[in-house]
């Protein structure tokens, strides 16, 4: 009852408190005093405000440099995804020599990348850009600091290097696998960079350039289905190819037999780490958040690159239930992956519709990817590197001549980007492959790609080196 009464009258109280407090306040005159500051004042305050950004584009650029670092950020990430998912794919006994392999890419990658990469893809020239080494003074872009841009390059390449693990997992050499690397990165990935995202031949939209004059309009790839990702899926296939497949895969008969992998639960997190970083992948390659638009194209890029991996996961676990009599989860995780590579080149220039029929076709094509790669080449890639990430590459960047709301043929934009984007991906899929080959041919005749059949049988974590995954 005390406690009651209490609460009655202090609600009571409140209002005519506040309301005498509000008549106090509106009672009280209001007085207006000039005070002109003292000069030390004056020097106080500019002090104080020197390392204040001073106009608009100050902070412009400074929000446009964090959310490009933000977006790298969430593009490292992919590695540790990348390494879940090839070691889940793959046999217990080289499970640390594929998260060995998969840390170096990324060491490797950063370093090679900055010592003479970066001046190949960006630097001035035709084919291939001059080097500047370990130099960034010679970059220009419109506000963003050299050396922001040098690490979210940086991530990229990583990811190109690193797709080529999986396909060869299992009996590769590692000391050979850091000489590809280093190639890679260095080279191979630096010159078709240079040719779409370094402002070369396949990119040049100046009046009267070879492409224009050709077709009308420049090659797209927004976020690199090609640039990226069927560079590393061809040199994937080709590496495959001349390493040869694993002991036991295929018997006397020649008939394919299935390897299953030792953890599909850390591959299933692997593809899930790799699902969230690509929202740093696509979407960051904006390089903007400032603006209006530059918000919109952020969305935009989330909405279609969520689409295309759902649409990518279904037809995949459907096509695989209808064609196995089971809803495959290693089929399903790969068909989200094939959406989200799919969907790289053209996550900005087409609609949510055009992500799903995108993703789709990408789910459905892996499928039938692998199983030609597998049992009519008869190579062996045991994570599917190949067709997620070389197939699937290719398809998504031709699949924007069609769906891209701007100059995309369904939408009556006419064949022109249809043809360029055809030219683009057959001109850095061939690059690709054909440096691929030259390499890998190489490597194989001077020391031996591949290691010795009993240390393959035995696993390559303790004899490459010296430890095992699981005590």
């Amino acid at each position: 009852m005390t406690l009651c009464l209490l609460c009655i009258l202090f609600f009571s109280i409140c209002p005519t408190a506040a309301l005498f407090a509000q008549e106090v306040v509106e009672s009280q005159p209001t007085a207006v005093v000039e005070v002109s500051p003292t000069t030390g004042e004056v020097e106080k305050i500019i002090a104080d405000t020197a390392d204040t950004p001073s106009t608009i584009g100050d902070l412009v650029n400074g929000l446009n440099t964090v959310w490009m670092l933000l977006a790298a950020m969430l593009v490292f990430f992919m590695q540790p995804g990348f390494a879940l998912v090839e070691a889940g794919f793959t046999r217990v006994k080289s499970t640390a020599n594929i998260m060995m392999k998969n840390l170096v890419d990324f060491m490797f990658g950063s370093l090679f990348y900055w010592f003479i990469g970066f001046g190949f893809m960006f630097g001035v020239g035709n084919f291939i850009g001059a080097p500047h080494f370990f130099e960034l003074d010679f970059f220009e872009s419109d506000g963003l600091p050299a050396e922001g841009f040098l690490v979210f390059q940086t991530v990229f390449c990583a990811t190109a290097a690193t797709i080529v693990s999986g396909a060869m997992a299992e009996r590769t050499k590692f000391s050979m696998y850091l000489i590809y690397t280093l190639f890679i990165t260095a080279i191979i990935y630096p010159v078709s960079g240079h040719w779409t995202w370094g402002g070369g031949w396949l990119m040049n939209d100046a009046e009267g350039s070879w492409i224009m004059s050709a077709f009308g309009t420049t090659f797209h790839d927004f976020a690199g289905s090609t640039i990226v990702h069927s560079v590393g899926g061809w040199i994937a296939l080709v590496g495959a190819a001349i390493l040869g497949p694993r002991i036991g895969k295929y018997g006397k008969d020649g008939k394919s037999k299935a390897i299953p992998g030792h953890n599909l639960t850390i591959a299933a997190l692997g593809v899930f780490i790799l699902w969230f970083g690509w929202f740093g992948f696509n979407p960051g390659s904006q390089l903007a958040a400032a603006s209006a638009e530059d918000q919109w194209m952020i969305a935009h890029c989330f909405l279609t690159t969520n689409l295309a991996a759902c649409a990518g996961g279904f037809s995949a676990l459907f096509l695989s239930w209808i064609k196995y009599s089971k809803p495959s989860l290693s089929f399903s995780l790969n068909g989200v992956l094939a959406g989200l590579v799919g969907i790289t080149a053209g996550c900005d220039t087409v609609s949510g519709g055009g992500a799903v029929c995108i993703g789709i076709i990408c789910g459905v094509v892996m499928i039938f990817s692998v199983d030609f790669i597998d049992k009519v080449l008869k190579i062996d890639d045991p994570v599917g590197a190949s067709s997620v990430h070389g197939v699937c590459g290719f398809l998504g960047t031709i699949l924007v001549g069609l769906f891209s709301t701007s100059e995309g043929l369904f939408y009556g934009g006419g064949w022109g980007l249809l043809g360029a984007q055809v030219l683009g991906a057959l001109v850095i899929g061939i690059w690709a492959a054909g440096m691929g080959f030259i390499i890998f041919k190489s490597i194989d005749a001077i020391f031996g790609l591949r290691v010795p059949a009993r240390i393959e049988e035995e696993g390559l974590d303790i004899y490459e080196h010296g430890e095992s995954a699981y005590n």
